[in-house]
């Protein structure tokens, strides 16, 4: 449906839309389009894919069209797994054949899968057989299952190979269309975790007391690791935090900075308060400060409560994947 100018306000900004507009005159044609992200409504703006930005004064508006989201290169996808991967990136890491492979004692599946980055931005990695044999290998050698991480396009599950029915999706956001926090913070953030923090982290703000089984205790070695990167660890609440996050800074192959957020946890009594929000807005304000421009989080698919969470906060879908392993049952 088009809307006229004087309702440009129902459409918000970073959404995909079609403006059009008049042309001044001694032009040959009268109006002209431009498709792109929304990024302000005074005056209109519009910043296409070439990264141009287009200004109009809001009375040569003609239409402006709320579009479908713009569809996710593969590479886009490559490069944002590449940056994420070297915000967790576990203990250990090795190339097999356009294969990362990730090791971190087990803690997370994320430092403990082979990813396929492939070994150019146009070489996908191979699933030949003896490639996922040498993955194999890798893992046992260090007392570990194999296990792949499979992003969308980026390779399908291996024929001997069984996917999880768990989906993990990669939920990402462009810093320009986010409302950043003005002023002092409440929220602190340490670039290492101190106790109360990995405390938090492990009863993932739950009363320790409570609780049945007690948690695994985390690998801070897994959680403090970063490759080519920085890391911030945000608490709210003195002396002991009520909400916790961290950040982690990386770039993505294209060169695209971004701010990974993860181990985001409330305490149990402080929740629908809106501090997760504020502990997240607090970490893409500390990461645009170090030279972010997007953000990017992963959620599992059935977490219907921290995907509205996100989706409020203004995350759209980048893209979505899932692990697989060994399928014995074919050997």
């Amino acid at each position: 449906m088009t809307t006229e100018p004087d309702s440009l306000g129902d459409i918000p900004l970073g959404r995909r839309v079609v403006l059009r507009y008049r042309l001044p005159s001694g032009y040959t044609h009268t109006m002209t389009d431009v498709i792109g992200e929304l990024v302000s409504l005074d005056p209109p703006t519009v910043r296409a894919a070439d990264g141009q930005t287009v200004s109009v004064a809001a009375d040569q508006v003609v239409a402006l069209k709320a579009l479908g989201p713009r569809p996710i290169r593969t590479k886009e996808i490559r490069s944002l797994e590449a940056a994420a991967a070297n915000g967790w990136p576990g203990l250990e890491h090795a190339w097999v054949d356009g294969w990362l492979v990730r090791a971190g004692n087990g803690s997370t599946r994320r430092a403990n899968s082979a990813l396929p980055l492939g070994n150019s931005s146009t070489e996908p990695a191979t699933i030949a057989p003896e490639v996922l044999d040498r993955i194999v290998d890798w893992y046992a050698a260090r007392g570990l299952p194999a296990e792949l991480a499979l992003p969308d396009r980026l390779a399908p599950i291996p024929s001997g190979w069984t996917g999880h029915s768990e989906t993990v999706v990669v939920l990402a956001i462009d810093i320009a269309n986010f409302v950043l926090p003005q002023g002092p913070s409440m929220v602190r953030v340490h670039p290492q975790p101190d106790a109360a923090w990995l405390r938090m982290h492990r009863f993932r703000g739950e009363d320790p007391a409570a609780q049945t089984d007690s948690a695994p205790i985390p690998d801070t070695g897994v959680i403090t690791a970063v490759h080519e990167g920085e890391l911030g660890f945000a608490a709210l609440g003195l002396p002991q935090p009520i909400a916790i996050g961290r950040g982690a800074l990386t770039t993505g192959s294209d060169g695209l900075r971004w701010v990974g957020l993860s181990c985001v946890a409330v305490g149990a009594q402080h929740r629908r308060r809106g501090l997760g929000s504020l502990v997240c807005a607090e970490l893409i304000r500390w990461g645009h400060d170090r030279g972010a421009t997007h953000a990017y989080l992963q959620v599992s698919a059935d977490n219907g409560g921290a995907l509205a969470l996100y989706r409020d906060l203004g995350f759209v879908e980048h893209h979505s994947y899932r692990y697989a392993v060994v399928d014995e049952s074919a050997s």
